[in-house]
């Protein structure tokens, strides 16, 4: 399926669409025995994030997304895929736990954003997303990202801090939603697809910026349903996915926890490096 043609707003569409794989989808196709674990130890157990441990091949891994939903139901119930303080302790605890028993950390970023609600700023919401940043920017064991549906702001962030960034080819990350962007600088939310094209927000973009490292193709209908869900197992896009994965497990787990940290910081160090005459 060729979308190289499509906007930037067209793209921000597909990221969004509702059909298309979350992080739960992923656990169960391209890794094997996931076991999810819940609660932060602090306040409460958040569904907007999921994470646990499972494998990668013969590899165990610690797992961490963002899960939204597909009907009304579930969307209440992931708070659409919003992330509040305690789902970002949660996932702090699991990267902890891995960084213990050596495990490498895989995260996959799908929110439009950490939730902004009276009760999420109560407990601490920027708090929680700026110390997932410095530790995350401390894990001793590899760490990679992966974009896979909307990349949203701090939000995405808070749990996008590794060693590799992939994303996938029809995803987005910005810093603010074109919509927002557009209320913001046009005064008129309408203008979204203006904004879209002049953040910066595909993958091609970001590749180019040297924000992420590698785009993994979406050369098929890339869509999930419970009666397509042995299909979606065994398309190129999922097993694409798995092996590249593999691959860079396999480059990182060759450096020291000391090589991994310094080529860590110099990575988020360069990007938005001004190089000006």
């Amino acid at each position: 399926m060729d979308t190289s043609n499509e906007s930037a707003f067209e793209r921000v569409q597909r990221a969004r669409h509702p059909q298309r794989p979350y992080a739960l989808d992923i656990f169960e196709h391209v890794f094997t025995d996931f076991k999810e674990l819940h609660g932060d130890r602090r306040f409460a157990d958040d569904p907007a994030i999921v994470a646990g441990f499972a494998r990668l091949g013969g590899e165990e891994v610690a797992v961490i997304g963002q899960q939204k939903g597909r009907d009304t139901n579930q969307r209440r119930h992931r708070n659409f895929g919003m992330p509040k303080p305690e789902g970002y302790r949660k996932a702090l605890r699991v990267m902890k736990l891995a960084e213990k028993f050596s495990r490498p950390v895989i995260t996959f970023v799908d929110t439009p954003g950490a939730y902004p609600g009276i009760d999420a700023e109560e407990r601490g919401q920027a708090e929680a997303i700026a110390y997932n940043l410095r530790e995350m920017a401390h894990l001793k064991v590899p760490t990679i990202i992966v974009v896979l549906g909307e990349g949203g702001s701090g939000g995405a962030l808070a749990i996008g801090i590794g060693d590799r960034v992939l994303m996938f080819e029809n995803a987005v990350y910005s810093v603010i939603s074109p919509e927002g962007c557009a209320a913001i600088l046009f005064k008129d939310a309408s203008q979204a697809e203006k904004a879209a094209n002049s953040l910066k927000l595909t993958a091609s973009d970001l590749q180019t910026l040297a924000i992420i490292d590698e785009i993994v193709p979406e050369s098929v209908k890339w869509e999930y349903s419970e009666d397509s869900a042995e299909e979606f197992a065994e398309n190129h896009v999922t097993e694409g996915l798995r092996s590249i994965l593999k691959k860079h497990l396999s480059e990182l787990r060759k450096m020291t926890s000391e090589e991994l940290l310094e080529k860590r910081f110099e990575k988020f160090r360069a990007m938005g490096k001004w190089a000006g005459a």
